[in-house]
C-alpha cells in the first residue's frame, strides 16, 4: 500500500517532525519509528532483515539527522523496539516520486550505533496464540 510519510508514521502511532523529510519519531507506545531506504537492507542470517546506514549520508546541519541520532541513542540505551517505514523512490521524467509502506509484521532492535553508523535487525514478531477456555461438564 502506497502511503504518504505522515500516514505511514501514523500507522505506528507516531508523527514525523517533517512531513517531507522525516527520518524518525518516537511513537505513543515508546517505539522508534524509522524511515528506511530500500538500498540499505541486507539478510545476514535466516529470519533477519538488517538495515544498515550512516547518519553522515544526510547533510551535516540537518535537524532530522540530529533527531535521528537522539532517537537511535534512546532506542539503543533503552532497548526500545524499532518499527519500519520503507521509502521507495521512482524516478520519472522531470520528477521523482516517493511512496511509503509499513512492515507491521517486523520488529527491530538497534544492534549498533556509534554516533554515525547504525545497524538495526528486524525479525518477525511472535504472535501470542489466543487460547479459548474449555469447560468440562461433570
Amino acid at each position: 500500500m502506497n502511503l504518504s510519510l505522515v500516514d505511514a508514521f501514523a500507522k505506528f502511532g507516531a508523527k514525523p517532525s517533517s512531513r517531507l523529510r522525516g527520518l524518525s519519531a518516537i511513537a505513543a507506545d515508546g517505539a522508534l519509528v524509522l524511515t528506511c531506504s530500500n538500498a540499505h537492507f541486507g539478510h545476514p542470517s535466516r529470519g533477519v532483515l538488517r538495515y544498515e546506514d550512516r547518519l553522515s549520508r544526510e547533510p551535516a546541519d540537518s535537524r532530522e539527522s540530529e533527531r535521528l541520532s537522539q532517537h537511535l541513542t534512546l532506542a539503543r540505551d533503552g532497548a526500545l523496539p524499532v518499527r519500519m517505514v520503507v521509502m521507495s523512490i521512482a524516478a520519472r521524467e522531470e520528477r521523482t516520486d516517493r511512496s511509503f509502506h509499513v512492515r507491521s509484521d517486523l520488529i527491530g532492535s538497534v544492534v549498533k550505533f556509534d554516533g554515525d553508523h547504525f545497524i538495526i535487525d528486524f525479525t518477525r514478531r511472535e504472535e501470542v496464540p489466543q487460547t479459548t477456555a474449555s469447560f468440562r461438564r461433570k
